[in-house]
C-alpha cells in the first residue's frame, strides 16, 4: 500500500525459488505482496512524558518516524527550539545521532540548544547521555543495512530479468486457437520447425527461402494430464489447405485463398501464409483443433541443445552425410549446436533416405531432450534453468495466447505434470501417392489414420495408461454371442446426421449379415451418445451387435424383463456416430504397423 492506502502497481517478477515438493528450483512470477501499513515503528508515537524546558515554555509533541520520514524514532522538539535526546536525523541522511549544535555552530554530543535559542556549550544537559552502541549491535545494524541493499538490488535484477525474458518473446495472433494459456480440458500445441534461412547469411542454403513447415508435430496432452501424444505430420503429405485469414502489419486482415491437393509444408510461408494457416490445415487434416503454436528455426535447435548441455543420441551405424554434414561413428554421442542441427536434418544416410526416416531421427532427438530438461541435473540448477529460459524465449515465436513469460510459465507448469514415460511420439500413417509413378509425396492412409486421430481426439493414450472400468459394465461384453442371422434390431437416428439410420441398416444387412435389422426413422430427440436397449434374454444378440459396431460397454442398457421371441432391440445412434462401419467407441489400441516410440525409451538407435 502507498501512503494513501492504494495498492501499488507491481509488475510480475520472476525469481528462482526452491520447491520442496519437487526438489527443484522453479521460476516464480507471482508479484511480491506489499506489507500492509498498520503498527508504526517502535517509538514512533508521542513521547510518554513531555519535556519541560527551563524557560517555562511547553514542549511540543514529538514527531513520529512515520510522519517525519528520515528522522529518528523519538524526534521530539522543545518549545525554545532545542531538540530532545535522540532527535537527530538518521546517519543515512547525513546527520549525527546526537543532533545538537555547539556554541560555535558545531555539533555537541548532548544535542541540546541553549535557553532562548542561544547555544550553551558550557552548560551540562539534563538529558540522560546516550549510551554507545556495542560493536555487536553496530555489526547487526550494518549487516541488516547491507542485506537491505542486496534485496533491493536483487529485486531490480529480477524485474530486469522478467523484462528481458518478456522482451525476448515474439508473439503473433493466428486468429485461431485459445486465448488462455491452458485449460481444464485437453491441450493441443502445434510445434512448427520452419526451414527459413532468414538472417542466417546463406549458411544453410537459400537465404531468400520464405520458410515452410519443414517439421510439424501436434502435441496432444490428455485432460487428466496422465499422458501425451506427439503426432509428426510428414511435410510431403498431399492435403487441402483451407482459406486463411492472416493479420497484416497495418492491422488489416487478408484472406489467402484455399488450395487443394498440395504439399502440407506450403501451409506456412507460401503466398504469405502464417502459422494460423498451418493450424487450420492441421484441423482440416486431423479433426483436432490446435490451441497454441510454437515455431522455431534452425538456430533454435542449436541454441536449445547447447543450453541443456547437449543431447544424447544413438546411431546403429556410422554416418557421414555430405548434405547435412553429420559425421558420427556408430554408438552413443552427445550433440549440441551445429552437430545437433546436422543430426535432425539428416535423412539421406538413414532408413529409406526420405522425410519419414528423418522424422524418426527428430523423434529420438526430442525424446532425449525432454528427458534432459526434466532431469534433476537441469531442474535443480538455477543457472541452467535461467540459461534455458533465456534461450527458449529468444528461440520461439508463439501465439498471443501464450505470448508472455507468465503465460508460458503457466503452460509449462501444467504440462510438466505429464510423466515422460507416458509420452509417445508417432507419425501420421501415410502411403505412397498412387498418382505418381516416381514417388516423391505421400497421402493419408485412410484405413489407419482415422483410427489414430480418433484415439488422440478422445484422449486415448498410445502408452499403457490403464483406466478403471466399472465391473458391471465390463461384464456386459463377456459371454456368448448370437449368430448375425439371429440378431434383431431397430435403428433410430438421434445423431443429427441425415440418413444415418438407413446407412447403418444397409451396412448391417449387406456387410455383416444382420438381415433382421430395420430402419425406425428419427429418434424423438438428438442424443449425445449411441445406446443399445435390450432385454436380459437378448444379451447374446447385444454382445454380437456391440462387437460389430464397436459399442463401448457403457452404451449397453439392459432391461429387467425378458422380451418376446421375435422382439427387436433398439439401437439409437447418437452424436458420436461417425459413419456406418466405423466403430462408435474410440479404439483402445493403436493401428497395427504405425511408427511410434515412447519418450523414455533410451534404447532407440537410428539405423
Amino acid at each position: 500500500m502507498d501512503t494513501q492506502g492504494r495498492r501499488q502497481h507491481v509488475d510480475p517478477a520472476d525469481q528462482w525459488v526452491f520447491d520442496p515438493e519437487t526438489g527443484s528450483y522453479q521460476l516464480r512470477l507471482d508479484p511480491p505482496q506489499q506489507p500492509e501499513r498498520g503498527v508504526p515503528a517502535q517509538g514512533a508515537g508521542r513521547r510518554a512524558q513531555r519535556v519541560q524546558p527551563q524557560g517555562g515554555g511547553r514542549a511540543r509533541p514529538g514527531r513520529s518516524g512515520a510522519e517525519d520520514e528520515g528522522h529518528g524514532a523519538v524526534g521530539g522538539r522543545s518549545a525554545d527550539g532545542g531538540r530532545t535526546a535522540g532527535a537527530g536525523r538518521a546517519a543515512g541522511n547525513g546527520r549525527a545521532a546526537g543532533g545538537g549544535r555547539t556554541a560555535a555552530g558545531g555539533r555537541a554530543a548532548g544535542g541540546a540548544r541553549g535557553e532562548g535559542g542561544g547555544r550553551a556549550a558550557a552548560r551540562t544537559s539534563r538529558r540522560r547521555p546516550k549510551s554507545r552502541k556495542s560493536a555487536k549491535k553496530r555489526a547487526l545494524i550494518w549487516t541488516a543495512g547491507t542485506l537491505g541493499v542486496v534485496v533491493i538490488a536483487a529485486c531490480i535484477g529480477v524485474y530486469a530479468l522478467y523484462q528481458q525474458l518478456n522482451g525476448n518473446i515474439n508473439a503473433i495472433d493466428p486468429g485461431i486457437g485459445s486465448k488462455n494459456a491452458t485449460s481444464t480440458g485437453p491441450v493441443n500445441i502445434l510445434v512448427i520447425g520452419t526451414d527459413s534461412r532468414k538472417g542466417l547469411k546463406g549458411k544453410y542454403g537459400d537465404s531468400a527461402n520464405v520458410g515452410h513447415a519443414d517439421t510439424t508435430i501436434l502435441f496432444h496432452v490428455s485432460k487428466d494430464r496422465s499422458n501425451a501424444t506427439a503426432l509428426s505430420i510428414p511435410r510431403d503429405i498431399i492435403t487441402d489447405i483451407p482459406d486463411c485469414p492472416t493479420k497484416q502489419h497495418d492491422g488489416s486482415t487478408k484472406i489467402i485463398p484455399a488450395e487443394s491437393g498440395v504439399r502440407f509444408n506450403t501451409s506456412l510461408g507460401q503466398y504469405g501464409r502464417d502459422p494460423g494457416c498451418t493450424m487450420r490445415t492441421v484441423k482440416a487434416l486431423t479433426g483436432i483443433t490446435p490451441d497454441h503454436f510454437m515455431m522455431a528455426n534452425f538456430d533454435a535447435v542449436k541454441d536449445l541443445s547447447t543450453a541443456v548441455g547437449g543431447v544424447e543420441v544413438c546411431l546403429a551405424k556410422d554416418i557421414d552425410d555430405p548434405d547435412s554434414h553429420l559425421k558420427l561413428a556408430k554408438g552413443r554421442h552427445t550433440v549440441a549446436g551445429e552437430q545437433a542441427l546436422a543430426f535432425v536434418r539428416t535423412r539421406h544416410s538413414v532408413g529409406f533416405g526420405g522425410d519419414l526416416s528423418r522424422i524418426e531421427l527428430q523423434q529420438q532427438f526430442l525424446s532425449s531432450m525432454m528427458r534432459k530438461m526434466k532431469s534433476g541435473d537441469t531442474l535443480t540448477s538455477p543457472t541452467k534453468l535461467l540459461k534455458l529460459a533465456n534461450t527458449a524465449t529468444k528461440a520461439l515465436t508463439v501465439d498471443t495466447g501464450i505470448g508472455s513469460v507468465t503465460k508460458l510459465s503457466e503452460l509449462a507448469k501444467d504440462l510438466s505434470r505429464v510423466n515422460t514415460k507416458n509420452i509417445t511420439f508417432a507419425t501420421v500413417p501415410v502411403i505412397d501417392n498412387p498418382a505418381e509413378k516416381v514417388h516423391t509425396t505421400v497421402v493419408l492412409d485412410e484405413t489407419k489414420a482415422p483410427q489414430l486421430f480418433s484415439m488422440v481426439k478422445d484422449d486415448v493414450s498410445l502408452t499403457e495408461v490403464k483406466k478403471k472400468q466399472k465391473a458391471s459394465d465390463a461384464a456386459k461384453l463377456k459371454g456368448p454371442k448370437a449368430d448375425p442371422i439371429n440378431v434383431r434390431v431397430e435403428v433410430l437416428n438421434g445423431s443429427g446426421v441425415f440418413g444415418a439410420a438407413q446407412d447403418t441398416v444397409n451396412w448391417l444387412q449387406n456387410d455383416e449379415g444382420v438381415s433382421r435389422s430395420t430402419n425406425g426413422g428419427n429418434a424423438p430427440a438428438e442424443v449425445k451418445k449411441t445406446t443399445l436397449e435390450y432385454a436380459p434374454n437378448q444379451a447374446d444378440q447385444a454382445r454380437r451387435l456391440a462387437a460389430m459396431m464397436g459399442l463401448p460397454a457403457s452404451a449397453l442398457k439392459q432391461g429387467t424383463e425378458d422380451a418376446a421371441p421375435r422382439a427387436n432391440m433398439t439401437l439409437t445412434l447418437g452424436k458420436d456416430f461417425k459413419q456406418a462401419g466405423t466403430p462408435i467407441a474410440t479404439p483402445t489400441k493403436a493401428p497395427e504397423g504405425i511408427q511410434k516410440v515412447e519418450a523414455d525409451d533410451k534404447s532407440v538407435c537410428a539405423k
